[in-house]
């Protein structure tokens, strides 16, 4: 075999490995890759069927129930457009609290209702994700022209 034919043989080796390094890689990133939603998000259908997603927003003042196990609570979350049920199995963050900001981690279930596998409360006053404020914020806006609108027909 002449040095040509062993280099192109080495070259197209090198590049086939090179190849699959990155597919590898890439798959990895597509696997752990997690992306947040809003309640009204997962409501229209955007939130992936069967994945794990992030859902964020506020804890719904007077939802949250624990179970008598100890370790299962329940509560809702909300962007002030929709609710989502959440259920968690574990313990919660210490700053976790009624109208406070939350971003909880896991799956849609059957029954439309997120069991998540993750919690995690706001930790800074002035922190949110900027996602979660503007959904809060577009939320916020559409209860007061719901609100508006119903005023008008009142009159």
């Amino acid at each position: 075999m002449k040095t040509r034919h062993k280099r192109l043989i080495l070259v197209t080796a090198g590049l086939g490995t090179l190849g699959l390094a990155a597919w590898l890689v890439l798959s990895a990133f597509q696997q752990n890759m997690v992306f947040f939603f809003t309640p009204t998000q997962v409501f229209s259908g955007e939130a992936p069927k069967g994945r794990s997603f992030r859902i964020g927003g506020m804890v719904e003042a007077g939802s949250i129930k624990r179970q008598s196990d100890g370790v299962t609570v329940s509560f809702v979350v909300t962007d002030m457009a929709q609710k989502l049920p959440v259920t968690y199995k574990g313990i919660l963050p210490d700053l976790f609290k009624e109208e406070k900001g939350v971003v909880a981690q896991g799956k849609l279930d059957a029954n439309g209702q997120f069991v998540a596998e993750e919690v995690l409360a706001k930790h800074d006053e002035n922190y949110m994700p900027p996602e979660a404020a503007y959904a809060l914020k577009k939320g916020d806006q559409a209860n007061k022209e719901a609100s508006n609108g119903a005023a008008k027909d009142v009159k």
